[in-house]
C-alpha cells in the first residue's frame, strides 16, 4: 500500500463521513404542527406520543419523558429509594453522569472493574464490592452492548437490591430477545446529540413497575404527586420535563431507527470480520444478547501486537487518513470531583478514591481503546471498505515500517 498520509502519502479517506445528527423526513413538518396546534410543554400531546412510542419501542409499560438523560438517571435513583448514606455499584468506564447522578442523589459510588471482553462492568466482581449500605447497582450497556443482565439480577434479587439501567447508548439493544432499560427496576435512555435517537437533548425513564414509575413522576416534576392538586408537592423533586420541541424531533425517528440498526448490524459484521485478521481484538457480547445499539465501534489495540508502537501514535496515523479514532473514556475515580476537591459532598472525605485502582479499566482506558462514532458504520459499502482499508494501511505500517514511528 502506498506511504502513510502521516508521512506525505494520499490519505484513503479525503471526504467526511456522514454528519450526526441528521434531519429525517417528517421532522420540519411535526414541528411545525406542534408548534402552531400544540402545547410547548405541561400537557403537550406530542410528548404523550413520543412517551407511549417509546415505552412499546422498548418492550417497557411505561416511559417519562425528561429534559436530559443524566436527570434520567437522577430520577430514577431517587425514585428507587436512593438516599444519604447509600452506595450504589457502578463501573468507573462510563460517561461522568453515572457517577454524579448517584452524587446527587446523596449517595457513595462504589466503583467496580470491568469486563475486558465487552467493557461492560464484570459481574464477577460486583458480590465482593457489596456491603450492608448497598443499595442499588447501575449497569451500563457501553456502546449499546448489553451488560450481563442474568447474573447482575441475580445478584440484586440475591441481596435485595435495585438495578436502574443506564441504557443511555443502548436503543433497541437486546438482552435474550427482550429490549433493555426495564428488565429489572427501570432504565434510562439519553437523546443528547450523539445518540443512536436525537434531539439534541433529552432523556427517557422506562420501566414496568407502576409504583416506581409514580415516583419518577414526582421527582421529575417538582414533587407533584400523578393525581394530587397542582400546587401539591410532597418530595423535593426537580422541573425536569421534556420540551414538545424535543419530542417532535423524536417521534419521526421510529420511522427510521429499525433501518438505521440494521445497517449498523450489517456494517458492524464487515468491520468485526476484517479487523480481527489484523491484530486488532473486537469486542464480544454475552450469549444472550441478541442484538446490539452499536453505538459506538470498540476495539483493542494492544502495543506489543505492533511493536510497541504506542495507541496514540497509532490515533495518529488513522486521523491522518481521515478515519477519526480516539481513546474515549478515563476511570471516574481519577476525576478531581472524586479526589477531595470542594466541600459539596462532604460524605465523600473519608473515601480516598486516589487508592482505588480498577486495572482492567486503566489498561483499557490507558492504553487499548479505541473508539469509533455510530456514524461510521451508518455508512453505505464504499464508506465501510475506506474504514477497513485505512485500518489495513495503518496495521500494515505499523508491522512493516515501525522505524518510521520512532519520532
Amino acid at each position: 500500500m502506498s506511504d502513510l498520509a502521516l508521512f506525505g502519502g494520499d490519505p484513503v479517506r479525503k471526504t467526511p463521513f456522514s454528519s450526526w445528527p441528521r434531519v429525517v423526513s417528517g421532522q420540519k413538518e411535526k414541528l411545525v404542527n406542534t408548534l402552531i396546534n400544540d402545547s410547548w410543554g405541561i400537557g403537550s400531546e406530542t410528548i404523550k406520543e413520543l412517551e407511549d412510542k417509546f415505552a412499546i419501542f422498548q418492550d417497557a409499560k411505561n416511559c417519562i419523558a425528561i429534559n436530559t438523560g443524566t436527570n434520567a438517571l437522577w430520577v430514577a435513583l431517587k425514585a428507587a429509594g436512593v438516599t444519604s448514606g447509600d452506595e450504589v455499584i457502578l463501573p468507573p468506564y462510563t460517561f461522568i453522569a453515572t457517577a454524579t447522578a448517584v452524587l446527587t442523589a446523596n449517595a457513595t459510588p462504589v466503583f467496580v472493574d470491568i469486563d475486558p471482553d465487552t467493557f461492560n462492568i464484570d459481574s464477577n466482581l460486583i458480590e465482593s464490592a457489596i456491603t450492608d449500605r448497598t443499595k442499588a447497582i447501575i449497569p451500563v450497556h457501553v456502546g449499546g452492548n448489553p451488560a450481563d443482565m442474568e447474573r447482575i439480577i441475580g445478584i440484586a434479587n440475591k441481596y435485595n437490591l435495585i438495578i436502574i439501567e443506564d441504557a443511555a447508548q443502548a436503543h433497541g439493544a437486546e438482552w435474550d430477545g427482550k429490549k433493555v432499560g426495564a428488565l429489572h427496576k427501570g432504565g434510562i435512555f439519553s437523546f443528547q446529540s450523539s445518540k443512536n435517537m436525537s434531539a439534541g437533548e433529552g432523556g427517557a425513564v422506562v420501566s414496568n413497575d407502576e409504583d416506581f414509575m409514580d415516583a419518577c413522576f414526582a421527582y421529575y416534576n417538582c414533587g407533584r404527586n400523578r393525581d394530587g392538586d397542582w400546587y401539591e408537592h410532597h418530595i423535593v423533586g426537580g422541573n425536569h420535563r421534556m420540551s414538545s420541541m424535543a419530542a417532535s424531533l423524536l417521534i419521526p425517528q421510529f420511522q427510521t431507527i429499525e433501518h438505521d440498526m440494521r445497517i449498523r448490524d450489517k456494517n458492524r459484521e464487515k468491520l468485526d470480520k476484517s479487523l480481527s485478521d489484523m491484530g486488532l481484538e473486537i469486542t464480544h457480547r454475552y450469549k444472550q444478547v441478541t442484538r446490539e445499539a452499536n453505538h459506538l465501534y470498540l476495539l483493542r489495540y494492544k502495543e506489543e501486537k505492533f511493536n510497541d508502537i504506542s495507541r496514540e501514535k497509532f490515533f495518529d496515523a488513522m486521523r491522518a487518513e481521515g478515519v477519526y479514532t480516539y481513546a474515549g473514556y478515563n476511570p471516574l475515580y481519577r476525576e478531581e470531583v472524586f479526589q477531595g476537591k470542594g466541600d459539596d459532598f462532604p460524605w465523600l472525605k473519608n473515601l480516598n478514591y486516589s487508592n482505588i485502582s480498577c486495572p482492567v479499566t486503566e489498561q483499557i482506558s490507558d492504553y487499548q481503546s479505541v473508539w469509533l462514532t455510530q456514524n461510521h458504520i451508518l455508512g453505505d459499502d464504499s464508506d465501510i471498505q475506506d474504514i477497513i482499508n485505512t485500518f489495513e494501511k495503518v496495521t500494515i505500517a505499523l508491522n512493516k515500517n515501525p522505524e518510521k514511528f520512532d519520532i
